[in-house]
């Protein structure tokens, strides 16, 4: 097991061990915690209890940070001729259809979120053992597949995120930065708690969140109390 730094040992010693914290509290914590000179990105943990194997089971939305994810997000949007003005004046930042697809199948993937058409998606086919890895590849329950283009694009540099349970059953998203004060920490983390509340399974059975931790990027995790959120 690595030994931990000074820095790390420290940070550590401001957390109690086995205790609960509230999100209020745990959102406070976190910013005296992080030690980091840059601005460290803020990330939530909740583990489901359900088996993501079964596609009965399977957890996965959007939603829309209240207050963003403070980070600059680089959105590609994949469009007939039609609709590039469109993207262009919500701010895309690559806007294009086949000279794009063809970076793309080349190794280019340096974009965050691909915004798409439904007439495109047939060309998309192809790219996705490229795209689905990187979890680029565009869905109409995500909202990254629509006519709506103009739209998608402004609700994404706004803070809307998607997430889904990986294998393990867990939730890992990014809420935030280190900078923001705790109170929009804590409201972006109740937003996707919140959201993830109300995309529970049917078929799920027993305690549905289990656990939730929030960290920075260098910090040790802060346990929250899933019944105090």
């Amino acid at each position: 097991m690595a030994k931990l730094t000074k820095k790390q040992k420290e940070a550590a010693s401001k957390i109690e061990k086995n205790k609960l914290y509230s999100l209020k509290d745990a959102s406070a914590l976190i910013k005296t915690v992080a030690s980091a000179k840059f601005d460290e990105s803020v990330d939530i943990a909740v583990r489901l209890g359900v088996d993501p194997r079964k596609a009965n089971q399977m957890v996965r939305g959007v939603v829309a940070l209240p207050h963003g994810t403070g980070k600059d997000v680089r959105v590609l949007a994949l469009v007939t001729p039609d609709k590039e003005a469109e993207a262009k004046a919500a701010g895309a930042d690559f806007v294009g259809l086949d000279d794009y697809l063809q970076k793309i199948k080349d190794g280019w993937t340096d974009v965050d979120v691909i915004i798409t058409m439904p007439a495109v998606m047939g060309k998309l086919g192809p790219l996705g053992r490229i795209l689905g890895p990187r979890g680029l590849m565009p869905n109409p329950k995500t909202g990254t597949v629509t006519m709506e283009v103009g739209k998608a694009v402004q609700e994404v540099k706004a803070g809307k995120i998607d997430f889904k349970v990986d294998k393990t059953g867990i939730v890992h998203a990014g809420i935030g930065r280190i900078s923001f004060d705790a109170d929009k920490i804590t409201e972006n983390a109740h937003e996707i708690i919140q959201t993830l509340i109300k995309l529970k399974p049917t078929a799920a059975k027993g305690q549905y969140i289990k656990s939730i931790h929030i960290s920075s990027t260098m910090s040790p995790a802060i346990p929250l109390d899933p019944k105090a959120v």
